[in-house]
């Protein structure tokens, strides 16, 4: 079991380029645990951790309804954003400048084989970083992500997620509000949910701005210790 996860920041990318990086590394992944298995060899998997922060993008799931995207292809050009259908699970979402996004492309057999135990400790690794800056925020039932406010009439996402998984191999992952306009959220129906807000970490602190790299670091530590792994950056 390989539990060493190797950690690119891309930084600023576009989204188009980034999810075609990551159908290659997830490639490779899936490529080497059937040679494994045809040749009966015991080579390790390796895992990835990508950071990345994207243009303004609209992104809808597998699962997802297009209606829930409020904007014509004419607008989302006047707002100099791009739309794309992918394939992880979930509805609509937004990425954009502000946003940190993570996307581990991990083999769960280096790790645990149970995706809801996966989308846990993701959760997880998000809420124990917001508690570190005295957010008091959690789970909604039956909503994956991490939500502020819940069971009250005021319950706000600051955290969505997505992934998909084959053979035990995950991509996609999560975006964390950090730095967001949050006007971009109004052009959807955030993750097909009625009803229900979106925040970001720098105005639930009521600051400017909130320091991008120390939130990083933060989620990693959490990331380490909730999946007993050790990140190397490459």
């Amino acid at each position: 079991m390989n539990k060493t996860i190797q950690l690119q920041d891309l930084g600023l990318q576009d989204y188009k380029t980034t999810w075609e990086y990551q159908e290659e590394i997830f490639k490779k992944v899936v490529d080497l645990k059937i040679q494994n298995r045809r040749e009966e060899t015991t080579i390790a998997t390796p895992n990835y951790f990508l950071f990345v922060e994207h243009p303004h993008v609209y992104t809808l799931g597998k699962s997802g309804d297009l209606e829930n995207l409020l904007l014509s292809e004419k607008q989302l050009e006047a707002k100099g954003a791009t739309f794309y259908k992918i394939n992880r699970g979930g509805d609509i979402t937004y990425h954009g400048p502000g946003q940190i996004v993570g996307y581990p492309i991990l083999d769960l057999e280096n790790f645990f084989t149970d995706i809801h135990k996966y989308l846990r400790f993701l959760e997880e690794s998000i809420i124990l970083t917001l508690q570190e800056y005295g957010l008091e925020c959690g789970r909604s039932d039956g909503e994956t992500g991490v939500w502020l406010g819940v069971g009250t009439p005021f319950a706000r996402k600051i955290c969505a997620m997505g992934v998909r998984a084959s053979r035990w191999v995950t991509m996609h992952g999560f975006a964390l509000n950090v730095n967001v306009d949050l006007g971009y959220f109004d052009n959807i129906i955030p993750c097909g949910i009625r009803g229900k807000a979106v925040t970001s970490l720098n105005v639930e602190l009521g600051v400017e701005k909130v320091d991008e790299a120390e939130v990083k670091a933060k989620i990693i530590k959490h990331l380490t210790q909730l999946f007993e792994a050790e990140f190397v950056t490459k």
